[in-house]
């Protein structure tokens, strides 16, 4: 059968609007938050953010092992996007200010609800069938 031949039996269906209409947050916020996760160097920084809850910029660099130019390009911008959140505080034996990094709840939602999720159904799969 040709193309030509071809008659649709119905219409198209076009999808419902993905966000309600007063939706806190745009379509384009959503997106630059997957993207950003989408890195792997930026994937390891929120997976051990979440893990320890919060951590200062060294620790954090020392766990994810990246130079450290990349480490707060990478940083910035899941701090950009609202997945981490950045705080200054003083110390008692200080002078200066020290930051520290720790998940928002998006952060946390994007990580467990998105990729990991997917990877505990490949696990379950996996040990469904093995």
């Amino acid at each position: 059968m040709s193309e030509t031949d071809r008659h649709p039996t119905e219409e198209v269906r076009q999808p419902e609007p993905p966000l309600p209409e007063d939706s806190g947050l745009t379509l384009e916020e959503y997106l630059a938050m997957q993207q950003a996760i989408g890195h792997p160097t930026r994937f390891r920084i929120l997976r051990t953010l979440v893990a320890n809850d919060e951590l200062s910029a060294a620790d954090l660099k020392a766990a994810v092992d990246v130079e450290s130019h990349n480490f707060h390009y990478h940083l910035d911008e899941l701090v950009d996007v609202g997945l981490v959140d950045k705080r200054q505080r003083r110390t008692a034996d200080s002078q200066g200010f020290y930051t520290y990094y720790r998940p928002t709840a998006m952060g946390r939602g994007i990580l467990d609800h998105g990729v990991e999720e997917l990877m505990r159904r490949e696990r379950e799969f996996n040990d469904a069938y093995s």
